[in-house]
């Protein structure tokens, strides 16, 4: 399934007419031995997968990309559908497989694929199937790609790039979760649209879980470069706990608004994860809200647990993490994002 059949050789008996369409100039020398490519493959054809993969091919951002899946029919027909976009695109080879090994040699490997919800089944027992759909997708991933970054996006996502880490193998930077980078974007919009400016000029944090308990950094909020609460006390200006919090509920209900009204979340998680991959690939040393090994960080000490902190991200995936000052509450919050994550994990008996 690498190829359409309009990438097949043209000429008679099979002879690929390529090398008699274009006549090489006198004195060339011939290309290098290796030449380096970017490669992303984006495991997991639905509509968060493909919302990725759209992205990173408009914006631009690999060589090479390619899909996996186990449904064979519409595996093929994302990939046509992309391939036959190809004069609107920056030139890259797009293949797709069911087979692992197709995405051999990758850069970053973008884990999408996970189990739906049944009706009436209980939150574990979707755990425990995505757990098991873990198991036989990242060995075969890690073992083709041993130097890749794996970014987990499928949910809950704390608990499975937590997975994701022990069942490859691979050492902590080179296992990242998208975690909260979504919802801190979502933040930023909320802020920004209350204050009538481009949400660009806010920086806004959302740490913790990816989820309910998650983390608003109310007190590191700049908009502009000021502080926006220590500004609004040196004015006098008075705010009310309930709008801050009300703005909070607003940023952990936007996926499930958004699921309410379409059936599904695509785009906005598309963009997030495009742009992870940009600042990873590009060695860009920016600052994002990311699901990371946190033991031993802004006080989490009581076990193994993955979850979203303010990550500076380059080539090698986590460079560090960004040593924030929390309050007291803040930091309790946290805390308790994390116990929630690790509670989950015991029942899961990982």
């Amino acid at each position: 399934m690498q190829k359409s059949a309009s990438s097949l050789v043209l000429g008679q008996g099979g002879l690929d007419i390529a090398q008699s369409f274009f006549k090489p100039i006198d004195g060339a020398s011939p290309p290098p031995p290796t030449r380096r490519t970017t490669k992303i493959s984006v495991i997991g054809v639905g509509n968060v997968g493909m919302a990725v993969a759209q992205t990173i091919l408009t914006q631009d951002l690999a060589d090479e990309l390619a899909l996996v899946d186990v449904d064979k029919d519409k595996l093929r027909g994302e990939m046509l559908d992309l391939q036959h976009a190809a004069a609107f695109l920056p030139r890259t080879t797009i293949s797709a497989s069911v087979d692992y090994s197709s995405t051999v040699g990758s850069d970053i490997l973008i884990v999408t694929a996970g189990a739906r919800q049944i009706p009436g089944e209980s939150r574990l027992n979707l755990l425990q199937r995505n757990l098991a759909l873990f198991s036989t997708i990242i060995p075969p991933l890690s073992a083709a790609s041993p130097e890749a970054i794996l970014l987990i996006v499928s949910n809950p996502v704390d608990v499975l790039t937590y997975v994701a880490w022990k069942l490859s193998g691979f050492p902590p930077n080179r296992v990242i979760g998208s975690g909260t980078n979504l919802d801190s974007s979502r933040f930023r919009f909320l802020i920004a649209d209350h204050l009538d400016i481009n949400a660009q000029d806010v920086q806004a944090y959302i740490m913790g879980e990816h989820g309910d308990s998650s983390v608003a950094l109310w007190s590191s909020i700049s908009v502009g470069g000021v502080p926006i609460l220590s500004f609004l006390e040196r004015q006098q200006i008075a705010y009310e706990k309930q709008t801050l919090e009300k703005i909070h509920k607003e940023v952990v209900h936007g996926a499930y608004e958004v699921i309410g009204l379409k059936g599904y979340t695509s785009w906005a998680i598309g963009y997030s994860v495009a742009n992870l991959a940009r600042t990873i690939l590009r060695d860009q040393h920016k600052v994002h809200p990311v699901s990371v090994l946190a033991k031993g960080l802004y006080g989490i000490d009581d076990g193994e647990v993955f979850l979203s902190l303010p990550t500076q991200l380059g080539r090698n995936g986590v460079l560090g993490v960004t040593n924030l000052h929390l309050t007291e509450e803040e930091s309790r919050q946290l805390k308790n994002s994390a116990t929630t994550i690790l509670e989950v994990q015991r029942q899961l008996g990982i």
